[in-house]
């Protein structure tokens, strides 16, 4: 089978490539170049997708005995990531580039690139697995499993995906990355965004969207407790840096409880008023069947997030999905990625998995969150 490896210039890409190799695929890889201007974006040990990363993709593939390409998504990925992660943070809502990227680049763009050209799959570096169903699992590392962020893929893009790492711990993988003699074998991982160079997200967005003076406001009594000058510069759930005149009355931390984009509006309050049961979201995507009725899930809201037992009522607009306890913090534009409890995994006992009910049903973006019968907003003024 062609296998068309994604590599990133880090450990995991690097030893997902090698297992492809090993498993009798014959393999190319290829670096996508990201960024208009390379040095706008993040470098060092903790960037992604930056010109050393190209070089150590390149080196490894040397190492590995692969063809290596460089292939040129600047483009698409300014549109199609760049500028969703603006727009979604003028709306008020808190998007996830990462998984944005992979919906719109990794798994859309350069499938279908790699498609065109002959490839069967494409291989990449996550932490996932597929069943012999096709189904799409969790990691046997939970710490590192990626099926989140995975989870808007459709079904024809899982179909020709390829996860070398999922039945296997990061420890353990670049012990193995260092047997092979690959150089990224201690490369530390990158956690922040790859085109904000600094890591300042709100100064990233304010040099977009500009600044706006609007008010900061309890939303309890209404009384104006301070100003900001861009809402643009806040998320759901936030803690930190919102510069109130004073501390509340019973000397509790406040969070900000909604975004109103209109009218330039942040409304902050106590944790316990963050608290929700009920979330809305878009039209799903679908992994597994599909269903029409209420059925019990785990629902997952945010990567590497806690899991929440959920009855799950879908339609073809959207899910919505009734918590069985509270969840905090949850802001419009997250992921709601829906994991079915019963779909018991029976293929790769020789991994230590076991039997684990971790299959991916299906994800939704979200659009709003309440509490019982008050379904509000969480990022906007608008209802639902």
């Amino acid at each position: 089978m062609r296998v068309l490896a994604a590599m990133s210039g880090g450990v995991d890409s690097a030893v997902a490539a090698a297992r492809a190799v090993e498993a009798g695929h014959d393999v190319t890889g290829v670096h996508l170049a990201l960024s208009k201007n390379p040095q706008t974006y993040r470098t060092g040990a903790r960037g992604c997708c930056t010109i050393e990363d190209s070089r150590d993709a390149r080196r490894a593939a040397d190492v590995i005995g692969i063809p290596f390409y460089v292939w040129d998504m600047a483009e698409r990925f300014h549109e199609d990531v760049v500028e969703d992660f603006y727009a979604e943070y003028a709306a008020g809502r808190t998007p996830n580039p990462c998984l944005r990227c992979n919906e719109k680049i990794k798994f859309a763009a350069v499938l279908d690139r790699a498609m065109a050209l002959g490839f069967d799959a494409v291989a990449t570096g996550h932490y996932a697995r597929k069943g012999d169903d096709g189904l799409l699992r969790r990691a046997v590392d939970p710490a590192k499993d990626q099926s989140y962020v995975l989870a808007v893929l459709n079904p024809a893009q899982l179909a020709h995906s390829m996860f070398p790492l999922g039945d296997t711990p990061k420890d353990l993988v670049r012990v193995e990355a260092e047997e092979r003699g690959l150089a990224v074998a201690r490369k530390p991982d990158s956690h922040d965004i790859c085109f904000i160079a600094d890591g300042d997200t709100s100064g990233f967005l304010k040099n977009k969207l500009g600044s706006k003076e609007g008010e900061i406001v309890d939303a309890a009594s209404g009384e104006v407790l301070g100003s900001h000058d861009g809402a643009h510069q806040f998320t759901v759930g936030q803690r930190h840096g919102l510069g109130l005149k004073r501390p509340a009355a019973d000397g509790k931390p406040r969070y900000v409880l909604s975004i109103t984009p209109v009218d330039n509006r942040v409304e902050v309050g106590p944790r316990e008023a963050l608290r929700v049961d009920r979330i809305h979201t878009g039209a799903p995507v679908w992994l597994g069947p599909e269903r029409t009725e209420p059925f019990e899930a785990e629902v997952q809201l945010r990567a590497h997030g806690e899991v929440y037992p959920a009855t799950v009522v879908p339609s073809p607009k959207g899910l919505r999905a009734e918590l069985h306890q509270g969840a905090f913090g949850v802001a419009a534009g997250q992921a709601l990625v829906v994991y079915d409890p019963d779909a018991a995994e029976h293929n790769d006992a020789s991994a230590g998995v076991g039997d684990r009910g971790d299959a991916v049903l299906c994800s939704g973006t979200i659009d709003a969150t309440g509490l019982n019968d008050a379904a509000v907003s969480s990022g906007s003024a608008a209802g639902v």
